[in-house]
């Protein structure tokens, strides 16, 4: 079981990494701070540069934190919460990722749970700290507030459409 959840960690913690690498540099087919910055105002969030840091840091650290298996429900729960949002942003496009759909995000969520829920095993920093197990309410917890901080950050960050040139606020009829 313990090589199973080091593999797990490893692979979706290296993979939520490099999507935030992706967002903040060149490296990893990414398009640097600008292409990041670009990315989120396109998928139509304020903050621009901001945002994009934020995400990318969000990404990287939580990333870098499962693999280790260190604090393992705190990671998870920043994974969720920007995979989350990314969700967001496919979901109109339906569930396959053939589409540009939700389902890698999707997973990240549902694997990022696991590892809260299961803890991440005897081959972890967690472990070799000794602050395993983590108690059942800390996972019930993660698994709440990861997803519910991604829809929030969705819902404060998201910016109406523009409205289409020449048209106006409608005027009420006399």
């Amino acid at each position: 079981m313990d090589a199973g959840l080091l593999v797990l960690r490893v692979v979706a913690g290296l993979l939520v990494t490099g999507h935030g690498v992706q967002k903040v540099s060149f490296r990893l087919g990414g398009h640097g701070l600008a292409g990041g910055t670009e990315e989120f105002r396109h998928d139509g969030f304020r903050g621009g540069r901001l945002t994009a840091v934020v995400a990318g840091a969000s990404q990287i650290g939580a990333g870098l934190f499962l693999t280790a298996g260190l604090l393992t429900p705190l990671a998870a729960m920043a994974a969720m919460g920007v995979m989350t949002v990314a969700g967001t942003v496919k979901w109109p496009k339906g569930l396959w990722v053939q589409n540009d759909g939700y389902e890698y995000p999707l997973v990240l969520v549902v694997v990022s749970a696991a590892l809260a829920l299961t803890g991440p095993g005897a081959w972890s920093l967690d472990h070799a700290l000794g602050v395993t197990p983590w108690p059942v309410w800390v996972a019930v917890a993660v698994i709440v507030i990861g997803p519910a901080s991604g829809l929030l950050t969705r819902l404060v960050l998201h910016r109406p459409a523009p409205a289409p040139e020449g048209k106006t606020h409608a005027q009420p009829a006399d």
